[in-house]
């Protein structure tokens, strides 16, 4: 029978007992480069200590997992054994029973011999003598073999006395094991959060350094997908995940933002206000009387054409919708002196003549007030949302700048645009467009990983760029991802991402610390390649011939 010694050894950990990870820089606040140093002598006095918990952390994982793998064989050995000892029970009663039995008939029959011995013959005496002695000489035999019995059966006990000693003391010992386990789990996240701390902070002063921040975005959670959001991202996402978000989209980023002229109107700017801040002029006023070709049908300028314009919802504040009718009737008042048909469509201005042939209350009102009002020496273009910052007014935001809570203060924001900050997923621009399979815009880093090869491959050159396109849904030929990392010599999967911005662009993507792509380089990959449909739409793919991009990475 086996018999278990128990002896467990436990290494010496390079814990942060009780430290709090408070970075405290000592450095002039303009001395970029003594606090990179000095956070990059943060990083190099944990890092050893960090490595040694990580190693200590593998290593009870791995005693963990071989305590309860002896834990299970001693489990199945005391199966075994008690069911031996049932066994020798059961053996040691029945020889227990003949010996008995056995016991019994020969005291009969020494009391049925007994008194009739002096009356027997030499050698009837001598037969019951050879009797006497077989049956004595059998019960000796029938003692031993049950006194042999009884031993094992103690030694079995014993042994799994001594069995269910050595599993308890296993048990302990796991416990033990898995709450130091748990533990050191939970330092070894906390300096991870710390070092990602501390490598966010190097990156934001890096990028102050060249003239760029990193956008934090606080609690904004606009958008018209939830999925889509950054509330869906944070709360639905599965750790580890990424997602590419626009700021704006389909959009020139020229004139006026809609629902920033919303977001002025709603905050006590009227529509005076609100034009000189897109446009840089007021109106003045014009003889706008007459008629207007619309699609080739001339119509009344004012009374018709203008009330059907269908740019902005009649709901909203009648200072914006005021703003709205002016930039309108300016941007078709070019057509109606010159005499050109304009469109109604979006390439122009969307008119509907059901609209116009019962405005609503306010958009009456707004058309009405402004009657003849117009911007000179300017072309009026306008969008929905341009992400914060426009070519022609620079940052849209309540105190004219840009920096990393820029979202926080768009007039965008103000105005609830549920473009200013979204992470595209579905073919075109509804919230009930198809998904390609791809229900969420969420990345895991391989997928975001494939993106990043993308990139990589199409500025190395070389490659067939037909292949570098979503693997399904779409058709044609698809590099694999090995294939694509082969021909790239790219990476396996992402484990962190910064993104540096500008003035109003997206200057540079960093993955995993090393790897530097503009933000060009990242949107036209992203757009080539991310599965489903997910894409950045700004710039080229409104048909415009500027091309942008302007988007961060959130991580979970």
């Amino acid at each position: 029978m086996k018999r278990y010694l128990l002896a467990l050894l436990f290494g010496a950990f390079s814990l942060f007992f009780g430290y709090h990870f408070v970075f405290a820089s000592n450095c002039p606040e303009t001395d970029y480069d003594c606090q990179i140093s000095e956070i990059q002598r943060e990083i190099d006095a944990l890092s050893p200590a960090h490595e040694n918990n990580k190693k200590e952390y593998a290593d009870l994982q791995a005693q963990f997992q071989n305590l309860k793998q002896r834990i299970s064989a001693l489990s199945i050995e005391l199966s075994e054994v008690e069911s031996e000892i049932s066994q020798r029970e059961e053996d040691l009663s029945y020889a227990q029973k003949v010996f008995n039995e056995k016991a019994s008939n020969h005291y009969r029959f020494i009391r049925t011999y007994d008194p009739l011995m002096p009356f027997l013959s030499s050698a009837e005496a001598s037969d019951a003598f050879r009797e006497i002695v077989i049956r004595q000489k059998a019960a000796d035999s029938d003692r031993v073999t049950m006194e042999n019995l009884a031993q094992e059966l103690q030694s079995l006990h014993e042994d799994k006395t001594t069995l269910e000693q050595n599993k308890t003391n296993l048990a302990s010992a796991q416990a033990q094991v898995d709450e130091r386990a748990k533990f050191l789990g939970s330092e070894i996240e906390k300096v991870e959060d710390y070092l990602t701390e501390l490598s966010t902070k190097q990156q934001e002063i890096l990028a102050a350094k060249a003239g760029s921040f990193i956008t934090s975005v606080g609690d904004v959670e606009l958008a018209d997908d939830y999925k889509a959001s950054i509330k869906g991202f944070r709360e639905s996402a599965p750790a580890g995940s990424f997602a590419v978000f626009s700021f704006g989209s389909y959009t020139h980023r020229k004139g006026m933002s809609q629902y920033g002229a919303r977001g002025r109107a709603e905050n006590g700017q009227n529509a005076n206000q609100i034009l000189q801040a897109y446009y840089g002029k007021t109106p003045v006023s014009k003889d706008t009387s007459g008629t207007i070709l619309a699609d080739g049908v001339a119509m009344d300028f004012e009374n018709y054409y203008l009330m059907g314009i269908s740019e902005m919802p009649s709901t909203w504040h009648l200072e914006a919708l005021k703003a709205q009718a002016i930039a309108a009737r300016t941007y078709a008042y070019r057509y109606k002196i010159e005499g050109r048909s304009i469109c109604t469509t979006q390439s122009c201005q969307v008119f509907r003549s059901s609209k116009a042939a019962s405005p609503p209350d306010l958009w009456r009102q707004a058309v009405e007030s402004t009657r003849g009002m117009v911007l000179e020496d300017v072309v009026t273009y306008y969008s929905s949302t341009a992400g914060g910052f426009s070519y022609t007014s620079g940052w849209d935001t309540t105190d004219g700048s840009g920096g990393g809570s820029f979202i926080d203060k768009a007039w965008e924001s103000k105005g609830g645009s549920p473009w200013l900050y979204k992470a595209w997923y579905r073919q075109g621009y509804t919230s009930g467009g198809a998904t390609c399979a791809k229900d969420n815009p969420w990345l895991t880093g391989t997928e975001l990983a494939d993106i990043v090869n993308a990139a990589l491959a199409l500025k190395k050159g070389g490659v067939d760029t037909s292949r570098i396109v979503p693997t399904s849904c779409h058709g044609g030929n698809p590099y694999s991802f090995d294939e694509l990392r082969s021909v790239s010599g790219g990476i396996s999967s992402v484990s962190s991402a910064s993104v540096l911005q500008g003035n109003g662009v997206t200057n540079e993507v960093v993955i995993n610390g090393s790897i530097r792509l503009s933000g060009l380089e990242f949107k036209k990959a992203f757009n080539l390649r991310a599965p489903g449909y997910l894409r950045i739409p700004q710039g080229v793919d409104f048909g415009s011939s500027v091309d942008f991009a302007f988007f961060n990475i959130e991580q979970k």
